[in-house]
């Protein structure tokens, strides 16, 4: 029996009683783990029942949890917002919710700033509430008397107080046969063992009255020698594969700052390659290269490559149906000729809807994307030709990209890009137009929860035509190969995944008198 509960000081509102004893009858037995899960809803205090969005004003229950949100601060919600006004309760998650509101009133007794006075009715009906619950209630105070120990162990292990360490491992076995050779002379290929390690420290220095604002500033220190299984050529490229450095050096990979005032506003500005479609809603679930596609080109429409890697990014949601996305990355900033804004960038702007505000996995984006670079277009995917290489350019890229969640386990998507290109130097100008597009599907949770599932099937950039016989490159490309892609991420832990997979490529470089080409990839992603 808690002490304020004394004559002098049995000043309980009543709406606590009314609210609570409606299940006080509840008899479901349930495991300490839920009451943890339970424990930790109140992610963000909750000052205004309105900010319940479902809440109404015509539910039954609706003045009664006015009164503990707006006057007590006993009730918070869910992460998302909500309050599951209707969702069944445990015991012990029951006794979670009348302890937080018994400490709240003992906080108001203790300060005399209580107004109501309850009858001895009232006060009778919250004693026999303490006294039915009053194992769970002994229960969570020792799982709080033991918490305190573990915490401050953690505490004094932890990498730094201010800056949270994640680290990211992986290791690949790939072999790639067929006409792997890319001659004619079949599979001179051999099995490969290649490895790629980051680390991420992340800090922020702004400490959040509520959810907004905040920021995070990122720092990636990487070191990797994964090497193209197929070269020359881009159509066989890893995803985790990461520019040109193959040699293990250590070296600064990205440096990123963001920064949220609200809910509808990001502000990104970040250095290092392939620097801003981490955060870019590219509308691919498998995008991810240590968990999703193998290939470099199942991760993304490959537009999403034209530009820089320094730059600034805006996202803009003036609603839950609508986001705008628009950047712009240049390259070779740190060179004093070029800067910002005298050579390679890439300009793009993006608009995505949501059609159902309740499913974010269900979208569709349009894409624009204005760009220069004085080495070819350097998405470096496709044929060699689509690259344009060895010349400066200057191109207009248009995309749609989209994802459908059909079901909790089966999610339908995919992409199509076109380029168009003018070629700025070299002995022919003239225009170029490139193709490409993609099938996406997706297998959320396949076999257990964690595990991903993916097909994808598409044609990798092509150059379908141009204007004039441009130095050193056909007309067009002349064939059509196709991408076919197939994993599976079986997740071992939560922190070590292992992802089977194979690429098929029919007409290697858009050409039939290349062999078939397939590359088979073990990945083990470790993640701390």
């Amino acid at each position: 029996m808690f002490v304020f509960f004394r004559a002098s000081l049995s000043l309980v509102p009543a709406v606590l009683i009314s609210m609570l004893a409606p299940f006080a009858t509840v008899k479901a037995e349930d495991s300490l783990q839920q009451v943890s899960q339970y424990a930790q809803l109140d992610s963000a205090p909750v000052t205004s029942v309105n900010q319940l969005s479902d809440v109404q004003l015509t539910d039954w229950a609706f003045q009664a949890l006015q009164s503990l949100v707006e006057r007590y601060g006993c009730i918070a919600g869910y992460p998302d917002g909500t309050f599951k006004g209707n969702r069944a309760m445990t015991r012990f998650e029951f006794a979670t919710a009348l302890n937080v509101c018994l400490d709240k009133v003992k906080q108001r007794i203790d300060a005399a700033d209580i107004t109501e006075m309850v009858n001895k009715g009232d006060l009778t009906t919250l004693q026999k509430l303490q006294e039915e619950f009053v194992t769970e209630l002994a229960t969570l105070r020792g799982r709080v008397d033991t918490l305190e120990p573990h915490t401050n162990q953690l505490e004094k292990q932890q990498f730094s107080t201010t800056t949270k360490l994640e680290g990211q491992l992986i290791i690949a076995v790939t072999d790639a046969f067929g006409d792997a050779s890319r001659s004619g002379n079949g599979d001179d290929s051999n099995l490969a063992f290649s490895s790629r390690l980051r680390l991420n420290f992340k800090a922020n220095f702004i400490k959040p009255k509520g959810k907004f604002p905040k920021d995070e500033l990122l720092v990636r220190i990487q070191a990797s020698n994964v090497i193209n299984p197929i070269a020359p050529g881009n159509d066989a490229r890893l995803s985790f594969q990461s520019g040109s450095n193959s040699t293990n050096d250590v070296f600064v990979s990205k440096l990123q700052y963001s920064y949220e005032p609200s809910e509808q506003v990001k502000i990104l500005v970040a250095t290092g390659s392939n620097t801003y479609f981490d955060d870019w809603d590219v509308i691919n679930p498998l995008k991810s290269d240590a968990d999703g596609a193998i290939s470099r080109y199942g991760r993304y429409s490959p537009i999403f490559r034209l530009g820089g890697d320094t730059g600034i990014g805006v996202t803009y949601k003036p609603n839950r149906n609508i986001k705008v996305e628009m950047a712009y990355l240049a390259k070779n900033t740190n060179n004093p000729a070029s800067g910002l804004f005298n050579g390679g960038y890439g300009a793009l702007a993006q608009i995505v809807f949501y059609p159902n505000q309740k499913d974010t996995d269900t979208k569709i984006a349009f894409t624009y994307v204005n760009a220069y670079n004085d080495n070819g277009l350097g998405h470096n995917t496709g044929s060699l030709a689509s690259n344009l290489g060895g010349r400066e350019v200057s191109s207009n890229s248009y995309g749609i990209e989209t994802n459908v969640k059909v079901s909790n386990g089966f999610q339908l998507g995919g992409w199509l890009a076109y380029t168009n290109a003018r070629a700025l130097s070299g002995e022919v100008k003239g225009d170029a137009d490139i193709w490409s597009w993609a099938v996406t599907l997706a297998f959320p949770d396949l076999g257990k929860k964690g595990n991903l599932g993916g097909i994808i099937v598409g044609m990798q950039p092509k150059l379908t035509g141009s204007s004039a016989e441009l130095s050193g490159l056909p007309r067009r490309d002349p064939d059509t190969g196709f991408h076919i892609e197939g994993f599976y991420q079986y997740q071992i832990n939560d922190n070590i995944s292992i992802t089977p997979g194979l690429i098929w490529l029919t007409a290697p470089n858009h050409n039939e008198q290349n062999g078939d080409i397939f590359v088979g990839v073990v990945r083990t992603t470790f993640k701390i």
